[in-house]
């Protein structure tokens, strides 16, 4: 039987964040400007975010970025916990499947953005990088920085709206996201190269499985970015990109609720059974299930947001 379709606008400064997905499983968040505000940054408060937050499960298109002033409460983000304590900071990037909770008493900054906010290569792909790590606490030394640039970001969001408004709030995300960058700190050789090939693999994962196709596609011989990928994960290229393949098969058997075989399709295997048995070698359990074991809390969650 076809799922069923909700859409809902749910405003922002001028900025509507619409959301759109199968009751039966995650809701999908996406971005649509309306109204004067044109810009792809928006901040929230955790307050606003209580307000709209139903408890359910969802998937964004946008990056999230949330910086935490107090309080504590609990974030699940592809099927990991994390705890939320002061000073932590939460990077959700697009596509991440997540769950807000218990976050009655935190209190922060949620700055909302697209991929093109940055107004550098660096800083965008500092922006891909944050998902590597969805909560965490920066170290002492790095923290009077970080606030400095949280405050400016604050501080440029609240001018009135004008070309040099707009830009400075780019200007000063810019800065937040550098300051944030977890490979800043990390003078290895070939790391733009590492970069490159983590930008590549998010784009092209669904229609190529194979690492030569990304070498090429960069430019490198096979064994230079077999050495880099090594370096920067521990990992060989095609290892990354079987664990992209296994955590999008994941979300979408998961929540999106497809067969294996339309997840075989959906990841570009031309035989099922090719995405099948990498699925169990990886995961030690076919995708049947893995799937049986989120079940009961799809039913549950079709339940709690049916119309």
């Amino acid at each position: 039987m076809e799922a069923l379709i909700r859409r809902r606008n749910i405003p922002t400064n001028g900025l509507h964040v619409v959301e759109t997905g199968h009751v039966v499983a995650v809701k999908q968040m996406i971005y649509q400007w309306s109204g004067p505000a044109q810009g792809p940054i928006e901040l929230l408060s955790f307050a606003s975010l209580r307000a709209r937050n139903d408890g359910g499960t969802q998937r964004a298109d946008f990056s999230v970025l949330g910086l935490v002033e107090s309080g504590a409460g609990m974030l699940s983000a592809d099927f990991a916990e994390y705890a939320l304590e002061p000073g932590s900071i939460v990077a959700l990037a697009p596509g991440v499947v997540h769950q807000w909770r218990d976050i009655d008493t935190v209190e922060g900054v949620l700055v909302v953005f697209l991929p093109t906010a940055p107004v550098t290569t660096a800083a965008q792909a500092a922006s891909t990088e944050l998902g590597r790590r969805i909560v965490w606490q920066p170290s002492e030394a790095d923290r009077p920085f970080i606030d400095m640039a949280r405050a400016h970001l604050v501080l440029e969001s609240g001018a009135a709206q004008s070309a040099v408004a707009e830009e400075s709030t780019r200007l000063a995300l810019t800065l937040l996201l550098t300051r944030l960058d977890p490979m800043t700190d990390d003078s290895a050789t070939g790391q733009p190269l590492f970069r490159s090939f983590r930008v590549a693999v998010e784009r092209d994962f669904r229609s190529h499985h194979d690492a030569a196709h990304y070498a090429s596609t960069l430019g490198y011989s096979s064994r230079t970015l077999t050495r880099t990928v090594q370096r920067a994960t521990g990992v060989t290229p095609k290892a990354f990109i079987s664990e992209r393949l296994i955590l999008e098969a994941k979300r979408l058997l998961a929540h999106d609720g497809l067969t294996a075989a339309a997840c075989a399709v959906r990841l570009g295997f031309l035989d099922p059974s090719n995405f099948s048995t990498m699925f169990r070698t990886k995961t030690g359990q076919t995708p049947g299930a893995w799937q049986r074991q989120f079940a009961p809390r799809r039913s549950s969650e079709a339940r709690t947001t049916s119309p």
